[in-house]
């Protein structure tokens, strides 16, 4: 490959209207497998018992257990399938494929099924509004195998650099990880303190789960592939409770902005994409927003950083 191929191949273009209607049928079905993480698994502070992981092929819940054995799910972007292993040996694949998200429901209980996984979840969506209850979404149904793998690419790629960033801290810090709600990679920083309690209001999710994941003052960052107000794949950092001043806080590179839609700064992807350096561009502005929100909210950041840097 030439250096124009290799830099489009790790950092990918993916312009959300080329794929919205896959992005959406995603969602959902990460939604789904999400919710079985959920299901079967011991409950951990501020929801991360829910969450995927970025792998070498695609995303993972990580073991589950079920009864004295334990299960797997993972997505594989690069031969699209859905592969579920369990513990004991057994094996089951779900195509993925364009098909309804009813239908790959239906395919993930039966898979489930072969291998005595009895599990129930909650089988309607979360955080999106007028969720379709997945056994009746014949609406989502779109596939498109090439831009899913550009997806995951650029999982790949912010995955790594976003454990960079976390290996900075000592306090306390959240893996790097999907929240399938959203369906955005996340890694979130703790002052130690608590915080004042949340409004909640998120649509389709209970506030207790809101409120109990903002419990604490946090500093986090992340990727989404974007909608709404931020129509385009965007990396974000925001702070809860915002501090004053931190909207107008001087953030790098100069191309991130605040969106008050979001109460977020978000910086687009194509920005990093395009960089000379694309992970100094992004480990710049995940460090100079932390630095925002730490500073104008006066966390005791000596205690809370190591040597090798913020």
């Amino acid at each position: 490959m030439n250096e124009s191929e290799s830099r489009d191949h790790v950092w990918p273009a993916l312009p959300l209207e080329s794929w919205s209607e896959t992005c959406a049928t995603l969602h959902m079905w990460t939604q789904i497998v999400g919710k079985f993480r959920l299901a079967g698994s011991a409950p951990i502070n501020h929801s991360w018992h829910t969450t995927l992981y970025v792998t070498s092929r695609g995303l993972t819940t990580s073991p589950i257990a079920c009864g004295w054995r334990t299960f797997e799910i993972a997505f594989d972007f690069i031969e699209h399938q859905l592969l579920v292993t369990a513990s004991d040996g057994g094996v089951a694949r779900v195509p993925l494929q364009p098909q309804s998200v009813a239908a790959f429901y239906t395919r993930l209980l039966e898979a489930l099924g072969t291998l005595r996984v009895d599990l129930r979840i909650f089988a309607v969506p979360n955080e999106v509004s007028d969720p379709i209850p997945f056994a009746n979404d014949e609406t989502h149904r779109a596939y498109d195998a090439d831009a899913v793998t550009r997806f995951w690419r650029i999982l790949v790629q912010s995955d790594r650099i976003m454990k960079v960033f976390r290996g900075r801290f000592l306090g306390k810090c959240s893996p790097v990880h999907l929240f399938w709600g959203a369906m955005d990679l996340a890694v979130t920083r703790f002052s130690g303190r608590r915080a004042p309690e949340h409004p909640g209001g998120i649509p389709n999710l209970p506030d207790r789960i809101t409120r109990e994941a903002y419990s604490h003052e946090v500093a986090s960052c992340g990727f989404w592939a974007g909608g709404g107000a931020v129509a385009y794949p965007a990396y974000y950092a925001y702070a809860y409770p915002e501090p004053p001043g931190f909207a107008a806080a001087s953030v790098r590179p100069a191309q991130a902005f605040y969106t008050p839609d979001f109460r977020e700064f978000i910086l687009p992807y194509d920005v990093v994409r395009q960089a000379p350096d694309p992970d100094a561009t992004l480990l710049e502005f995940l460090q100079s927003t932390y630095e925002a929100a730490a500073n104008l909210g006066r966390w005791n950041r000596e205690d809370l950083e190591w040597g090798g840097g913020g």
